[in-house]
């Protein structure tokens, strides 16, 4: 398919800027892809739509306070730099985004904070990628307490206001464990103890892989051939236990529900030949767009997504180009909020 094809008009005001003050009343479509039918319910409802031996995979990966404001040494000039990944933990080198990328040059030292932390930039990557070390005596856990004190939660640039301390909590999954992204996996910021508890109660098996989302999800295509648009790498880590209860369900024909697009990359990345889920430690860069013959997943919980996206593009290859397109002309029309902190989409 082409770029063009996932064009679409939203206006600013769709674009959700605070979620919800209880998670769990967010709204949710219920969009049967067989069918095209669509039902409008509050996400606490979910559970409704599984039974007992279902399988929910989520991804829990966490968030860390990855944007850092600074300035540079000597001219004093205020820099921007994002923390993409850990390249180097011993020598805490890192690979970041700076802005204004023009003032930064290799050998400049960035400081941050009222010194705290230091580093020196070693590398250009990219037109904004740099390869920076930060110059850092104390022990790894101190680092990283420096990091999470200094940094800011790494809001998206499309939701237009400045980052606040509650968005620490909220952007941010209630069972988040692994450190590593850079942004939240959104559909699963529905999720309340409340609604686990109750699928708990109903016999149905929430698991979890860990993703670790970049900013790539997020990048712009820009291409119209959609085949020559190519995802960045992110790592990610499927147990055993994960494996079990996802083949298990797929033997008893029951539903294998992706908890957002995330973890549904990482589970269509790791197919045994036979068709079942391997566990596996790994990188991924796959790019799912229609058309795509899903191998494990077969229903998705997912977020509102911006026109164009590769969110939008995943979320077409499973419930349908037609259907979804047409389910997003509903959702503007009944005022569903789109993007991270907006409502979300089951699709069955």
């Amino acid at each position: 398919m082409k770029l063009s094809a996932f064009k679409f008009e939203l206006p600013e005001e769709k674009v959700a800027h605070y979620p919800k003050e209880n998670r769990d009343d967010s709204r949710l479509m219920v969009l049967h892809k067989d069918t095209g039918e669509i039902e409008h319910k509050v996400f606490k409802d979910v559970v409704d739509y599984f039974e007992e031996g279902d399988v929910l995979v989520n991804n829990d990966t966490k968030v860390f306070p990855a944007r850092l404001y600074g300035q540079k040494e000597k001219t004093g000039a205020q820099i921007e730099v994002f923390l993409l990944r850990e390249l180097n933990p011993e020598m805490h080198l890192w690979d970041v985004l700076v802005d204004p990328a023009r003032k930064i040059r290799v050998g400049n030292k960035l400081y941050f904070g009222e010194g705290e932390l230091v580093a020196e930039v070693i590398d250009n990557t990219t037109s904004r990628g740099r390869t920076i070390r930060f110059l850092f005596d104390g022990s790894d856990e101190e680092f990283y307490k420096t990091i999470d004190t200094l940094g800011e939660t790494p809001l998206p640039r499309t939701i237009p206001r400045a980052t606040e301390p509650e968005d620490r909590e909220r952007f941010q999954t209630i069972y988040a464990k692994n450190i590593g992204a850079v942004a939240a996996p959104v559909a699963g910021l529905h999720f309340t103890l409340s609604v686990l508890k109750r699928m708990e109660i109903k016999g149905i098996d929430v698991t979890s892989l860990t993703l670790h989302i970049g900013l790539g999800t997020f990048r712009q295509v820009d291409v119209e051939d959609l085949t020559k648009h190519k995802m960045d790498s992110e790592n990610y880590i499927i147990k055993q236990e994960t494996a079990d209860f996802v083949n298990g369900a797929l033997d008893r024909k029951q539903r294998v529900c992706s908890v957002g697009t995330t973890s549904m990359r990482a589970l269509e990345s790791s197919v045994s030949a036979g068709g079942r889920l391997k566990a596996n430690e790994a990188w991924t860069d796959k790019f799912i767009f229609p058309p795509y013959e899903f191998k494990i997943v077969n229903s998705l919980i997912t977020n509102f997504h911006l026109p164009e996206s590769t969110l939008l593009m995943q979320a077409a290859a499973f419930g349908g180009y037609d259907n979804i397109m047409n389910a997003y002309q509903v959702a503007q029309k009944e005022g569903y909020r789109f993007f991270s902190y907006g409502d979300a989409m089951l699709i069955i």
